[in-house]
């Protein structure tokens, strides 16, 4: 590559992170050539001189996680006035041609084409988009396989009217110069459907929908079974087959294959298929397997089957598990509290929990820092989608308590010191759902089981004796859950644990069991936190059992379609400006209740000097989550890795609060070579109410809601107030019980605190304690910004041993 793409006149601060990450990894892994050689070369030079000190301190982000001598050589250099120049000259000094490369241009992708399925006779589009750091013109190459497609110099392939002989792989070579990038593989799927009314009508990039079927066959045992499925969808449809409920192994493509046939292969066959966010299912077909020739006898023109017939029934029969009509999971976590002490671990865990949970086919929404009613209101809506056969999942973390065998959960909002009246009744919940005649409830409560002293409350609830709950709680009765005192994000505890052994084919008390095992080995918190489990489970049903959609109200259809979109994106969008520049804007959902908006401009006309892309008008919005150039500076850490590169990213919190359309102004700002002034351009950008907007939780609770099981002396709609001769609260609100003497788990040790100290603050301080009349009471302080932590046991025990500080204290 021969020419540089950066102005040798930038400061090197003014980089793009993803240069100066790429510069401080090839200065990090090199010795001779390393950062340290740099450190040499640059004291050369009088103006960026570097002192031992400064090196000392370099050399010490070893110590942090993810930290980088390279990279913290570099910022001081920035500081010193080094310009792109500068440090060019010190690498050629060096002679580091690896760094010099990540200051030449290169090509970026910014589109990568998608692998679709197609009807013959319709069309397809695959597209590609790439940019050079330098600004010069791309050149577009497509191939399938190794072939070159005759006339496919666009960014776009074009295939219509799509035939069979088009289905295959494709690869897209983009081109600048002398140097060259390819996109990803992606394959063509092209289904031989013949035409029928309205099907021709299907658009090739449209939602997804079944248009081959599977059909039920009666074979002998040695015949050779085949069954086929299709479905359109952009990207490409996954494929998994089941037979009676349970997925068949290896069986993930659209034709399943089975060269000889046995007693045990028959049954009911259908095939999941599932694309992006949206799932569903070929018809159900019975496979009938007999051995020999069948002998039949027709009495009064009914047909009986043969003996072997019974048999292979009777086999059948006995392959048959539990199966769900459906899954649904709601999951809590509460961390930012009006008026009690903040919590950090809920956001992962409710994060983590998510994720597995969708791959075991529940429909999930995870919400963050709910209100008393808008928690009432999730709640409504998740009871909404119970019925016959349903496995219904709640999880909660955050601040908790227990009274008189009933747990209740703490909104954000609730008062200083909270009562029944203001949190959420577990058992109350569990009533309501015991109506539905739900397959499986489960409860997962991440949050301690004191008893609350100011809640002189007996909640009057009246459960059914009913199978099928299971209540996991993290810790036991009248004893706390912990989560690590760390820089970094972690699991609490539980969920630590939990996350290891959920995806696990075994019934759901016993997959508890073994999390309760693996916690008790866990020595900082061994003899303190245990996994509780309480369970009247009367057959083998797990989280991995399948989902066999059976005939339901229309209501209940309605509800489960508006659930399934408070996790639906908005579609990403193309902007188009009248000065020729085009804005590509994504959208990422980090919760149900929190969005991440991405914008990157993708082409600009050549006269056009430099142009910036800024949303606007988003009043209600912390600017320091808007318009940054990581997703961590928005405070997205969790979504940093699928999030893509070289975009500005706006973070959009509590999205449960949207009354209206979400609508917002992207402000175009640039500068052309022959003017002297900033030129701006605006477009209004409305997506509609993204994710859980849907669903306005932030409608006034409703009489019917849940909290009406519980009968108590307080209104509902009202929070009693404190009395006025309450005693003044020391720790979260209540008298703390821990002895005076010093417990390793209210204070924070860290091996590093020595070497942090030497140049600024500690690196792991997030709780203090200072002693008071007898008791301990926290003080807050600026938490750090949150890295990857390790998910090595023995790791995180050696360097968080003694570093605990209580996660939910009532």
């Amino acid at each position: 590559m021969s020419q540089d793409s950066y102005d040798s006149s930038m400061n090197i601060n003014f980089l793009k992170e993803s240069v100066l990450k790429r510069l401080a990894e090839a200065l990090d892994k090199a010795n001779s050539k390393g950062w340290r050689k740099l450190g040499e070369t640059v004291n050369s030079d009088r103006r960026f001189r570097v002192s031992l000190g400064d090196m000392e301190m370099c050399s010490l982000k070893v110590l942090e996680v993810e930290g980088s001598p390279s990279r913290s050589l570099l910022r001081l250099m920035g500081d010193r006035g080094c310009t792109v120049g500068d440090l060019v000259e010190f690498l050629k000094m060096m002679g580091h041609t690896e760094a010099l490369q990540c200051l030449k241009s290169g090509i970026q992708i910014l589109i990568q084409p998608q692998s679709v399925a197609v009807i013959v006779g319709h069309s397809v589009r695959l597209s590609c988009y790439a940019a050079a750091t330098s600004g010069s013109i791309m050149q577009y190459q497509w191939f399938k396989a190794k072939e070159e497609v005759p006339g496919s110099s666009s960014s776009d392939l074009v295939l219509s009217p799509v035939q069979l002989s088009d289905a295959g792989f494709y690869i897209c070579r983009v081109n600048c110069g002398d140097a060259f990038e390819f996109s990803h593989w992606v394959q063509v799927d092209v289904l031989d459907v013949m035409p029928t009314y309205g099907l021709m009508s299907i658009p090739s990039e449209g939602r997804l929908r079944v248009v081959i079927q599977p059909k039920p066959k009666s074979l002998l045992v040695g015949d050779a079974l085949y069954l086929e499925c299709g479905a359109v969808g952009k990207p490409l449809p996954r494929y998994q087959w089941y037979r009676n409920g349970a997925p068949l192994k290896n069986a993930t493509k659209r034709k399943l294959s089975i060269p000889y046939l046995m007693l045990e292969h028959q049954g009911r066959y259908r095939c999941e298929i599932s694309c992006s966010n949206e799932r569903t299912w070929s018809n159900e077909v019975d496979i009938v397997v007999v051995k020999g020739p069948r002998t039949t006898f027709q009495f009064s023109g009914a047909t009986e089957c043969s003996e072997d017939d019974f048999i292979a029934m009777g086999q059948y029969n006995s392959l048959e598990k539990p199966y769900a009509t459906d899954k649904v999971a709601l999951l809590i976590g509460n961390m930012s509290y009006q008026n009690h002490p903040q919590l950090k671990a809920p956001m992962v865990d409710v994060y983590d929990l998510t994720n597995l949970l969708r791959q075991l086919n529940f429909k999930v929404v995870s919400l963050l820092d709910l209100t008393e009613s808008e928690m009432r209101n999730a709640v409504e809506e998740f009871l909404s989608l119970l019925h016959k056969g349903v496995y219904g999942l709640l999880y909660y973390a955050g601040h908790g308590y227990e009274n008189f065998g009933n747990s209740f959960m703490v909104p954000v909002d609730a008062p200083n010191p909270y009562r029944s009246a203001n949190c959420l009744c577990v058992q109350s919940i569990l009533k309501l759902m015991q109506e539905k005649e739900t397959g499986l409830n489960v409860f997962l409560l991440d949050m301690c089981r004191k008893r609350n002293v100011h809640d002189k409350d007996m909640p009057n609830v009246m459960l059914k004796v009913t199978a099928n709950i299971v209540f996991g709680y993290a810790t036991c009765q009248d004893a706390e859950a912990f989560e690590l005192s760390s820089s970094g994000l972690a699991n609490g505890v539980f969920i630590k644990f939990l996350k290891e052994r959920l995806l696990e084919d075994e019934k759901i008390t016993v997959l508890l069991d073994s999390v309760a095992e693996d916690m008790g080995q866990f020595d900082p918190t061994k003899g303190k936190q245990a996994l509780e489990i309480r369970s009247s489970l009367s057959e083998r049903r797990s989280l991995t059992d399948p989902i066999l959609p059976e005939e339901c109200s229309d209501v209940v259809q309605a509800h489960s379609l508006l659930w399934a979109k408070a996790h639906e994106l908005p579609e990403s969008m193309s902007l188009d400006f009248e000065c020729g520049v085009q804005l590509k804007m994504g959208f990422a959902a980090e919760f149900s209740n929190v969005l991440v908006i991405y914008t990157n401009i993708v082409k600009k006309p050549v006269e056009m000097s430099s142009c910036q892309a800024h949303l606007i008008n988003l009043s209600d919005l912390d600017p320091k989550m808007m318009n940054k150039e990581t997703p961590e500076e928005t405070g997205s850490y969790l979504l940093s890795e699928s999030l893509p590169q070289h975009c500005l990213y706006t973070r959009l919190s509590s999205l449960q609060k949207l009354k209206e359309n979400l609508v917002f102004t992207v402000c175009l700002q640039a500068e052309f070579t022959s003017l002297d002034e900033q030129v701006q351009w605006t477009k209004e950008v409305d997506i509609g109410k993204p994710l859980i907007a849907k669903l306005d939780l932030h409608r006034p609770t409703r009489r019917n809601s849940c909290q009406q099981t519980c009968l108590m002396p307080h209104s509902p709609s009202t929070s009693p107030s404190p009395s006025p001769g309450a005693e003044r609260l020391l720790v979260h609100g209540l008298p703390c019980h821990y002895p005076q003497s010093s417990s390793p788990f209210l204070h924070v040790c860290d091996p590093l605190q020595g070497a942090a100290g030497a140049y600024g603050d500690s690196l792991h301080d997030d709780y203090a304690f200072h002693y008071e009349n007898n008791s301990y009471s926290p003080i807050m302080r600026l938490p750090s910004v949150p890295i990857e932590t390790t998910d090595d046991i023995e790791d995180m025990q050696n360097r968080f041993m003694d570093s605990l500080h209580l996660y939910n204290l009532p």
